[in-house]
């Protein structure tokens, strides 16, 4: 039997590992990471841990296959990660490479240093983000839509106006879904392209 519910705290091991397992554009990052919790710490760590009534997990069998997370207000839960979040991490991770052989995990360590600031026309019209992963088994049975249905619920009843998200320019699959689901592209450089959707 599989179910969608609220995130637990004892899910946390559950959701860094799908966080590794779809890291690589929505492959398997194994092989490609010294430290397989890198992507954890950056892309799910600070939601599970500061917002974890925005996230939702999908369990069955196997256990935790899927997860949707969220941010209500982007601009004050990048503020609070800033405060909260990032620190004790640069300390764990105070270098990292810029030139010669970089690695994937110099390329998340140094984000953890300098994250990317959020367009603030984008969380003018869109104040809420999301990050979304689905194991392959629990993929094209319909819990992905089910997943930003009930995020895109609890942030309508929250006061938010509209969420964003950003996926790999390659990942053109993930923008099939985003698509399917309600997002529109709304910007797009060679790395990433920008999905929003109004709530």
């Amino acid at each position: 039997m599989t179910v969608l519910r609220p995130y637990r705290s004892d899910d946390r091991d559950a959701v860094y590992e799908i966080c590794f397992r779809t890291g690589a554009s929505g492959e398997d990052a194994s092989g490609m990471l010294r430290d397989p919790d890198l992507l954890g710490h950056v892309y799910a760590g600070p939601y599970v841990t500061l917002e974890p009534e925005l996230a939702f997990v999908v369990v069955d069998d196997d256990g935790v296959g899927g997860y949707i997370l969220g941010a209500a207000d982007t601009a004050a839960f990048d503020e609070r990660v800033e405060r909260e979040w990032w620190p004790d991490l640069r300390r764990r991770y105070p270098t990292w490479r810029t030139g010669g052989d970089v690695t994937f995990d110099d390329v998340l360590v140094a984000r953890m240093h300098a994250p990317r600031a959020t367009s603030a026309a984008l969380v003018a019209d869109y104040p809420s983000h999301l990050h979304i992963d689905l194991l392959p088994r629990l993929q094209g049975q319909g819990w992905g839509r089910r997943l930003v249905d009930t995020l895109a619920a609890r942030l309508r009843s929250a006061g938010s106006s509209g969420v964003h998200l950003g996926v790999a320019a390659e990942n053109t699959r993930a923008h099939d879904f985003y698509r399917r689901v309600g997002f529109t592209e709304v910007a797009r450089d060679e790395r990433s392209v920008t999905f929003a959707m109004r709530l």
